[in-house]
């Protein structure tokens, strides 16, 4: 089949993201059974954005941008690996081996696309923008009620404490602020429950 330069460049692009359903994630399944990979990740997102797009605190929010900037923000992942968010360490390793990442997998692409994939990546990262905001919420929400239905397994299991949490967490309130009411009423239950690897108040 004779195919145009193009299309083999967004063919290739699409032959590299499936590597993003291997990329395993320190997040539970809600049912506690296996790590989550990248790419459920993303598809939950997704249709997180969707379900609470009226909790959102920006007006007039591009959906469509929203949908469009979690689908694609752990793609750098693929060649960085996931990083724990209570890891500092290793985050700060892997923000120049993100760029690389994102310069390398978002290039595959026709140049247009390679430009606005890359702008969209970056517009995340930065949360400036009301989409980036809700977004960057729901990306860091999510983890927090798989946490909170498992038990707090992930966050035993690498001695986090709830005052960790709630200060990894704060800009949810920038963008869900119910959300983030939630993830509180949830962080001060699992204090009482023994869901974190140390005990003590919540503050």
């Amino acid at each position: 089949m004779k195919t145009s330069s193009r299309f083999n460049r967004q063919l290739s692009f699409i032959v590299e993201i499936d590597k993003l359903k291997s990329i395993l994630r320190h997040t539970l399944l809600m049912d506690g059974s296996r790590r989550e990979n990248d790419a459920e990740h993303a598809w939950h997102l997704s249709l997180m954005a969707l379900v609470f797009s009226d909790l959102s605190k920006g007006k007039d929010l591009d959906l469509f941008k929203v949908v469009r900037m979690v689908l694609i923000h752990d793609l750098v992942e693929i060649d960085s690996g996931d990083a724990f968010l209570y890891d500092e360490k290793k985050r700060a390793e892997l923000k120049t081996l993100e760029r690389g990442a994102a310069r390398r997998i978002f290039g595959l692409l026709p140049r247009d696309q390679a430009r606005e994939f890359r702008r969209l990546w970056e517009e995340f990262e930065e949360r400036k923008s009301p989409e980036a905001r809700f977004a960057a919420a729901l990306d860091r929400f999510q983890p927090v009620l798989h946490n909170y239905k498992t038990k707090g397994k992930t966050w035993k299991r690498h001695k986090v404490d709830a005052a960790t949490v709630l200060e990894k967490n704060a800009h949810i309130a920038d963008g869900v602020p119910v959300l983030w009411e939630l993830v509180k009423e949830m962080v001060a239950e699992g204090v009482k429950e023994g869901y974190f690897g140390k005990s003590e108040e919540c503050r």
